[in-house]
């Protein structure tokens, strides 16, 4: 028989959301980062055609 699971609290239910959020964060300043240099020719680990 299921039996309900216990609530989690609003402490750790903000904390997990905002860890998932800085992710996202981390991954678009990589991005930005990547393309930055991409536009100023400075790139030495990415490989691409001209």
């Amino acid at each position: 028989m299921a039996v309900p699971k216990k609530r989690s609290s609003i402490l750790k239910k903000r904390i997990r959301k905002n860890i998932w959020k800085k992710g996202g964060y981390w991954a678009a300043l990589k991005a930005f980062s990547l393309a930055k240099s991409l536009s100023t020719g400075n790139s030495k680990g990415f490989l691409y055609d001209k």
